[in-house]
This record gives structure tokens, sequence and C-alpha cells, in this order.
């Protein structure tokens, strides 16, 4: 407990300095020995004290989505969180036509493997033809923790020649008359995106991306307004002569351990047909 926060009631402690949603703090309050001080158990009304260690346990908890056998990519691993290289043409989480084929359900796989149970919480989401890092907390309270920590590296393939870095400052919206597909708009949220080249070809553009904000479909709807789509990225006006899904890839991700603050990186390899096209 920081000397500063001594005095502060237990609920403001936990929200404000902790990250503890308030959907968490009741599903602690109503836990055998979801919250304790010195082994008994200490009210959100009650005043907490410079020096006092808290301690959270939340209930086990079960994941429901179907076991599925394959190999995971793994970058990091430990009891809070999984880390994983994603490839192409995996969704992360089941849909509606994708019930057995997705990231959760190897995931599901190694939980089984590993003797584990959680529920699959991917603290960032990446298309399905996207590749590259998703980072997974294996409950509510690290979920919590560790998503405000999170920062992304980006790399693509961009159709043309990119000589320039430049930052893009343009609210993005879902396009009329589409269920999918986004659009600069004034109507839309506020989204940056930083981008800078890195090698130039006849064609095509190797780019580094990071983001300030994270709309749906952000990288491939600002590259495309201003005349740089992905390649492979049809939707957005990307052609498919060299690549046959959007050439986006997570190749960097870096975020707080929950409970010691240390601040972990993993790296995804860059699939090697991305400089292989930027030479095409």
């Amino acid at each position: 407990m920081p000397p500063e926060c001594g005095g502060m009631n237990l609920r403001s402690f936990l929200r404000r300095h902790c990250g503890i949603t308030a959907a968490t703090l009741t599903l602690l309050k109503y836990s055998e020995g979801g919250i304790t001080r010195r082994g008994e158990l200490i009210r959100s009304v009650d005043a907490v004290l410079s020096g006092d260690i808290i301690i959270l346990r939340l209930p086990d908890e079960r994941c429901d989505i179907e076991p599925v056998t394959g190999e995971l990519d793994i970058l990091y691993e430990d009891s809070d969180i999984l880390a994983v290289n994603k490839p192409a043409f995996m969704p992360v989480h089941p849909v509606k036509v994708h019930q057995t084929d997705t990231l959760a359900n190897i995931v599901s796989y190694h939980q089984s493997v590993t003797g584990e149970s959680y529920t699959f919480r991917a603290l960032n989401r990446l298309d399905r033809n996207t590749s590259g890092c998703v980072i997974i907390a294996k409950d509510k309270l690290v979920y919590a923790l560790v998503k405000p920590t999170i920062t992304k590296r980006y790399i693509a393939v961009c159709e043309g020649q990119l000589t320039e870095p430049g930052v893009i400052d343009a609210p993005i919206a879902l396009k009329p008359g589409s269920i999918i597909k986004r659009t600069v708009s004034d109507e839309g949220q506020r989204a940056v995106t930083h981008y800078a080249p890195l090698r130039v070809g006849p064609s095509h553009t190797l780019v580094d991306l990071w983001l300030e904000t994270g709309r749906t479909h952000q990288i491939r709807c600002h590259m495309s307004s201003i005349g740089h789509p992905l390649a492979g990225d049809d939707l957005y006006g990307g052609s498919l002569r060299c690549f046959d899904r959007q050439a986006l890839h997570c190749y960097k991700a870096e975020f707080e351990l929950p409970f010691s603050g240390q601040r972990v990186t993993v790296t995804a390899p860059v699939p090697p047909e991305f400089d292989r096209i930027t030479d095409s």
C-alpha cells in the first residue's frame, strides 16, 4: 500500500489506483475470501493504511470454448499472461461461421495440456487476416490491470511509394450502407495513426505503424484514405496481385506485468513475404 493512499477507503483505492473495474469489485465482494487483509475480510468502505497488504482472490473459472488440437507460437507465458504469434487467416474469437478454427479454440486446448482453466480474454484483437502478437489475460483482474499498459507496433506493405513519415489524424466511422467497411468521416470517432517508411520498392513500401487510438480497421482505413492501401486488402482498394490477404502484422507488443510492474516486450517475426513484396 503506497503511503499516499493511507486512509482512503478500499473501494477508492482499488478503483483509482489499481484499475479494478466496478464489476470485478462486485464479484470479489461476493466471493468467499474475495478481499482480505491480514487473513480477515475487509469491506469496500473500510479504510486502508500505509503498509497494508490487500489480497484479492477471484473465483476459479472454466473455459467454455471447445478445445481444438493445435500448436501455439508462444512468445511469453506466466501464471497471469499468455502472449502468442497469431497466424494469418485465423480468427481470434469464435463467431457464427468460425466455431472451431480460432485462436481461442487452440488456447482452450493448451489449457487442457497445462492443467489450467480460464476464460479466453484477448487484451488486443487482430482481424482474421492480420498476423502477429495477441496478448491474453488469464483472469478478470489481470485483464483490468494490464490492458491500459499495452502498446503495439505494426508493419505493413502499402501500395505505391511512401518516402516520408507522417501522421494521419482523421475520424473514422462505419461506411453508410456497410456493416463492415470503415471510412474517414467527420461523423466518426477521432483516430490517429503514425507511420514511417522502412523500405521503398518500385511499387510497394514497407511501413512501420503505431497508433494513438484503436478504432476498427484503423490502419487499413487510414492508409487507404491517403492513397496507399495495404497490399492484398481489396476491401480498401489494395491489389490482390502480390498478396492474398492484407499485408499487416503486429510485430511488437509491450505491457506491464500486473503485480510487479515489470515491463515486458514480445516480438513476432515479420513474415518473409513482406520483404519479398517490397522488391516487386
